[in-house]
């Protein structure tokens, strides 16, 4: 649709919502925390507030006399989940309220999408790039042992005006992937098993298949299972099934930065247990773009931590930011709260390592083992909010508090 023609029926909208729409339900977003210009997801559980089907269902926003219609986005799993953002536009109000009217939802022209094309999910809106997830082999250079060959990991990762921050097979470490998770030393069937360093041939992770791909007005999510696969003279077998669920949402024209959700969860793959052995670097790392070095990037941890000093520490939070080309961005990595060994232990290469090369993560296990039992299911979530400019610790605390502890919100029924 046109964007004049879209803005004409968004008015006829407006004023036929006012008047003969249906209320269901009324909701009321709490904002303990300043925004700090930061946009928020929100969420209900939408079965129980009303059984209307999808179809017969929209959300508005009222300001005053006005109700403006507000994009939203629907999860089938066990039960309806409802999702929308809270924008930032006016960190003063510390209270939103939202409509859940009995009328056919607007159909917005702005959606994120994940197409997929030679191996490769990309994930975009509105003629930007954001993330690609690589679920076919990439291969190292030609000359390069193809042991370093790897699937199932993110690269690009891109800032909202278009900058990579992610880099893969550095030469000083060809088995760095972008964004992957691979776990280091893993004690399984009397054997240590190496998934991280796969030149060793001990073990590697691989994309098994896609679960689900989801596009929509508010967000784009896949979920991939991965395979850990252990190298036993010869025979292969998996180890470990990890389902990883990644969510992006979608940003709006012009907002400086985005949300990226990374939910993993792991289960045993055989009646063998798997024991993850404390270790320096395992987990979710993320090799930074090439265009970083010691004097053009920095650090900033939770706890206050910069480069020279946040290897080893403990976070809940950290800001990596740095130089690229003429602009400033980043990413801020945030662990959530019920993840294990919270707030957990990050593994940040120091200034004078790897020619200054940036390198983050969290890693759980850098202080202590991980048994993983078969039969259980174990889960740990990240969030990366990725931006373009400077990011203050003032912004990442605000992220993280709504990260870890999302906005309430009331439902009082018509």
């Amino acid at each position: 649709m046109h964007p004049i023609s879209f803005f004409a029926a968004f008015l006829c909208v407006i004023a036929s919502l006012s008047v003969a729409a249906q209320r269901v339900a009324l909701l009321e977003v709490e904002l303990t925390k300043p925004l700090t210009g930061l946009e928020v997801p929100a969420k209900i559980d939408l079965d129980a507030v009303t059984s209307l089907s999808d179809s017969t269902i929209s959300l508005v926003e009222v300001q005053g006399t006005k109700r403006i219609p507000v994009p939203f986005q629907i999860e089938n799993k066990e039960s309806r989940t409802l999702y929308w953002i809270v924008n930032a536009d006016n960190d003063k109000i510390k209270k939103r309220t939202y409509e859940l009217i009995k009328a056919a939802p607007l159909k917005h022209p702005s959606l994120i999408e994940a197409t997929a094309k030679d191996g490769k999910l990309l994930i975009h809106s509105g003629g930007k790039n954001l993330l690609q997830y690589n679920f076919k082999t990439v291969y190292p250079p030609v000359g390069i042992d193809t042991a370093f060959k790897r699937s199932a990991f993110i690269h690009p990762l891109w800032t909202p005006t278009g900058k990579v921050l992610t880099r893969i097979q550095a030469p000083d470490h060809y088995h760095h992937y972008g964004i992957w998770n691979p776990w280091t030393h893993v004690l399984f069937e009397g054997d240590t098993v190496d998934f991280w360093n796969i030149k060793g041939r001990k073990g590697t992770v691989r994309f098994g298949k896609f679960v689900s791909v989801t596009e929509g007005p508010v967000y784009a999510e896949y979920q991939a299972l991965h395979e850990h696969v252990a190298f036993q003279k010869g025979v292969e077998k998996v180890a470990l099934n990890e389902l990883q669920t990644v969510r992006v949402y979608r940003p709006k024209v012009g907002q400086d930065n985005y949300i990226v959700d990374i939910t993993i969860q792991l289960n045993c793959a055989s009646p063998s247990p798997f024991l993850i052995l404390e270790y320096r670097y395992a987990g979710l790392g993320w090799r930074a773009t090439e265009k970083w070095n010691k004097t053009n990037s920095e650090v900033l941890t939770s706890e206050g931590k910069t480069r020279k000093g946040a290897d080893g520490t403990t976070a809940r939070w950290a800001i990596i930011q740095g130089a690229l080309d003429n602009e400033y961005g980043g990413a801020v990595m945030m662990s959530y709260p019920a993840n294990y060994n919270h707030p957990e232990p990050l593994r940040i290469w120091p200034e004078d390592s790897n020619g200054g090369e940036m390198f983050g993560m969290f890693a759980p296990t850098k202080t202590k083992d991980w048994l993983l039992s078969p039969g259980t299911t174990y889960v740990l979530k990240y969030r990366f909010n990725v931006f373009s400019g400077h990011y203050t610790k003032e912004k990442a605390e605000s992220g993280w508090q709504y990260y870890g502890a999302p906005p309430k919100v009331t439902v009082k029924m018509n």
